[in-house]
């Protein structure tokens, strides 16, 4: 089950975007270029499917329907976000179309639901002219309305965004903790609510990469303290007998960062949204990722989608022209293209070389060189 297709419509950097997704994409661009935002689309679907979100509230933490909106729309001012799913029951389409009324309350323009070509849904309706009051819901968050598609809003509401911030896991007690937080704060507290033989598994198989990644490290384990809170220990070669257990609190970033990556890839099989997962890493170890990617994705088949600047992780041979997105700001919003569509890129490839050496040189700022000029 996965999404196979993209389009938005003036969405924050995008004035227009259509774009074939396939099981593993790698999105790259320069900074501010938008990857974040792209991945932002798919997560706003999510929080509106979210049983404990909805269209309201899905629009209200990303600012409001202007801080949304392109700054360069013009003659269509609704923001569209569309997807094709690919799911047990055949090919469906959902577009959400939307605007704010002079309250600025956000109103949904058009709602649409297609199932292998079929429209079964098409808003507004004849009850939503007479009573506007409806539009400000979306048919996708409603049990009462979405019967005949519940399985599109099931298979969002499990889309997950991850980029761990290594602060977040340490200092807990000082975080404002949410649930599934993508950012880390309840990360302990996910694993410990995990059932004890799927956590012991897990544990196991991520025990066993980070021997690699962090040799020092001999074993994990989870256990809670008096006041029941969770915490991740791990057993560290010392000279001093019994004196190498360290909980996530003496963690380095790269360890944490690595932690909530593997724990991510087995955790679950709706798709999975990596923002930078080199960060705090080392070289050997993010050249690993792609791999690490595919061998999850031969037994779940769960769909991957990752932003990234690493040459180091775009530099694996394995990764296709057809699984990277290249971002490109200009005067009218920022451009996205598969790779595979420029021959030039083709030709590079063909030639031998890597993506990281074909695309990345292509994503740089223009006058990078400048930098080196700052002084104060």
């Amino acid at each position: 089950m996965r999404i196979t297709r993209i389009k938005l419509e003036n969405w924050k950097n995008f004035r227009q975007v259509d774009l074939p997704l396939q099981q593993r994409m790698f999105i790259v661009g320069p900074n501010a270029s938008g990857k974040s935002n792209l991945l932002d689309a798919l997560r706003f679907l999510r929080d509106i499917a979210d049983p404990e979100g909805g269209f309201q509230r899905a629009v209200k933490m990303r600012g409001g329907v202007s801080q949304i909106r392109c700054l360069h729309a013009r003659r269509y001012p609704s923001i569209a976000v569309e997807v094709e799913l690919q799911l047990d029951s055949g090919s469906w389409t959902y577009r959400l179309e939307f605007s704010q009324d002079n309250q600025r309350r956000p109103l949904v323009r058009h709602e649409e639901v297609l199932h292998n070509g079929n429209r079964i849904l098409h808003r507004p309706d004849t009850p939503d002219e007479e009573d506007q009051n409806r539009l400000t819901q979306t048919h996708l968050e409603q049990v009462s309305a979405n019967k005949e598609f519940r399985q599109i809003a099931d298979f969002m509401a499990q889309i997950r965004y991850l980029h761990v911030v290594p602060q977040l896991i340490r200092e807990a007690d000082r975080a404002t903790v949410q649930v599934r937080d993508p950012f880390g704060s309840d990360f302990l507290e996910q694993i410990a609510e995990t059932p004890r033989k799927t956590l012991a598994s897990r544990l196991k198989r991520i025990n066993e990469a980070l021997k690699v990644a962090v040799p020092q490290l001999k074993e994990l384990k989870l256990d809670r303290d008096e006041r029941g809170i969770p915490h991740l220990k791990g057993l560290y070669e010392h000279w001093r007998p019994n004196a190498g257990w360290q909980t996530e609190e003496h963690f380095s970033d790269g360890t944490l960062r690595l932690l909530g990556l593997l724990w991510a890839l087995l955790d679950g099989t709706a798709p999975l949204l990596l923002e930078e997962p080199e960060l705090s890493l080392h070289s050997a170890v993010i050249q690993r990722i792609p791999s690490m990617m595919s061998r999850v994705q031969r037994k779940s088949s769960r769909q991957i989608l990752v932003s990234t600047h690493s040459a180091d992780l775009l530099q694996d041979i394995g990764i296709a022209a057809e699984e990277v997105i290249i971002l490109r700001p200009s005067s009218e919003g920022t451009e996205a293209d598969i790779a595979a569509s420029e021959r030039q890129i083709t030709a590079l490839l063909n030639g031998g070389l890597s993506i990281a050496e074909a695309v990345l040189p292509r994503t740089a700022p223009k006058d990078a060189y400048q930098l080196s000029l700052f002084s104060h």
